[in-house]
């Protein structure tokens, strides 16, 4: 085999093992997609970045311990348009999540939507909500879905 060949190899070789992690990055596979929990909690951070705003809020669980959860979303470019901004939460807000769950059962979740106590609501999709969770308008409606 030539030099060339050889080099070829070497570089095609580096640009998949390069690829194939940012690859699987981008994947839901880590996500139960048929299953949506919501909690209610505190937000402990918000984190407005690419490649995935996060979410960072405390629940209380069911035997009285405080379990920090992460809950990410898209990128910011995509969460403007459905209403959602920098400075959406603070440290201490009150939040509504309802998220799809990681499999592994680790507080970590995809959003499908949160709800403030005064019932505005963001989505980070429309599709495969009901007009009851999505409310009039995304980033701002108001919504019957916070746990009371």
């Amino acid at each position: 085999m030539s030099k060339t060949w050889i080099g070829v190899l070497a570089v095609t070789a580096g640009f998949l093992s390069v690829s194939m992690p940012l690859f699987a990055h981008h994947g839901t596979s880590v996500f139960d997609a048929n299953k949506a929990v919501t909690m209610k909690g505190n937000v402990t951070e918000w984190d407005w970045f690419n490649p995935h705003c996060l979410l960072q809020f405390d629940v209380m669980n069911e035997g009285g311990q405080v379990v920090h959860w992460i809950a990410e979303t898209q990128n910011p470019a995509e969460m403007v348009s459905l209403g959602w901004g920098k400075t959406s939460f603070k440290p201490g807000d009150e939040v509504a999540v309802t998220l799809m769950p990681a499999k592994n059962g680790k507080p970590f979740g995809r959003i499908r939507l949160v709800v403030l106590p005064d019932g505005k609501t963001f989505v980070t999709s429309k599709e495969g909500l009901t007009p009851k969770e999505i409310g009039d308008s995304s980033g701002g409606s108001k919504s019957d879905n916070y746990p009371k």
